[in-house]
């Protein structure tokens, strides 16, 4: 098992930006891809971003690409994510999520076995 520890939300201007870092530990040797998801009020888990823990492909939503990037950090070891021009529509918890197996799939919550506590990203306008 792989634990997850979020970090970075807050509350931040629409146009602003936010910096969150997700810190894996436990069994990290067996981690394939990692990625965020988000979950606003009465809507369901959304992916955001993913990327393989050991490559450079990333993946994002629509809906962030351009404004979001994430990127791993190999000196605090951690996957981070870089939010941009932030919007009131992105405020929402933010999950960090790890895969222990290697799948093509990268924007399905059903695909990740290891998830953190979320973090709180408020936009205001």
């Amino acid at each position: 098992q792989v634990q997850l520890e979020e970090s970075g939300g807050g509350l931040v201007q629409a146009g602003g930006s936010l910096r969150l870092s997700c810190a894996p530990s436990g069994r990290t040797f067996s981690v394939d891809a990692m990625g965020w998801f988000r979950q606003a009020p009465g809507k369901g888990r959304e992916f955001v971003a993913a990327m393989r823990y050991t490559g450079v492909n990333t993946y994002y939503a629509d809906s962030v690409k351009g404004r979001f990037t994430i990127s791993r950090d190999n000196v605090k070891n951690t996957v981070d994510l870089q939010m941009n021009n932030l919007k009131p529509e992105d405020t929402a918890v933010y999950y960090c999520a790890a895969r222990t197996y290697y799948s093509d799939a990268y924007r399905y919550a059903s695909y990740y076995n290891d998830w953190g506590q979320g973090t709180q990203v408020t936009v205001s306008s």
